[in-house]
């Protein structure tokens, strides 16, 4: 399937290489519309982020890491035992790696996927993996919103629609790891299990340690 995506939005130009195309394909294939255009506002979103703080990064693997981050949630790469965001970030290094890149490149893209919803360490990481938590930030929470402009925020929502963002994202969160709860312990995305399972309650890192098998 040939995905052509509009070649600049926002002054921001969007990779047309034969990896970005095959990731907007793959991303196309496996995920549905609404996970696109979320994608694709995540790598706007990061890469004017990265124009405004003159970030050093590479705007391929960028838009691959944003065609990728979201992956793990839909069936096709979803695990049974892992998080969400390392089934994505697996997905894109085994991609890459089909396609020759080195080691570093590799590795960089696996953690700007794994570590994207990270709180407190991804943004302290390469630019890469910062710009990427950022753009999720800004299109999820709304985080630096302010430095959004009128013109460019208009202009990437004209081009790659919310659709009732705020609604269906926690429910769209959901489906991607209810089979699998327990990976949501320790991070952001048991808020959304809590959120969706009437009574749930995580696992909780105190009775870890109270419960564990030492003796004293």
């Amino acid at each position: 399937m040939s995905v052509l995506n509009p070649k600049s939005v926002a002054g921001i130009l969007i990779p047309d290489s034969k990896i970005a195309t095959q990731a907007t394909e793959l991303l196309r294939e496996h995920g549905n519309d609404f996970l696109y255009n979320h994608s694709l506002r995540v790598f706007l979103f990061a890469s004017l982020n990265g124009k405004r703080t003159n970030a050093d990064y590479d705007p391929e693997l960028l838009y691959v890491s944003a065609a990728f981050h979201d992956l793990g949630l839909v069936p096709h790469y979803s695990s049974a035992d892992k998080r969400f965001e390392v089934d994505g970030a697996n997905a894109a290094r085994n991609f890459l790696k089909s396609h020759g890149l080195p080691k570093e490149s590799l590795q960089l893209v696996w953690d700007t996927i794994a570590l994207h919803t990270t709180i407190g360490i991804a943004e302290y990481k390469e630019p890469q993996v910062a710009l990427m938590y950022s753009g999720v930030g800004l299109d999820v929470m709304g985080e630096g919103y302010e430095h959004l402009s009128a013109e460019n925020r208009e202009e990437i929502i004209g081009q790659f629609p919310r659709t009732d963002f705020k609604k269906k994202i926690i429910p769209a969160f959901f489906d991607g790891f209810k089979h699998k709860t327990d990976t949501t312990f320790g991070n952001i995305k048991a808020d959304v299990c809590t959120f969706m399972i009437p009574g749930f309650k995580s696992k909780n890192f105190c009775d870890c340690i109270l419960h564990s098998a030492w003796s004293e």
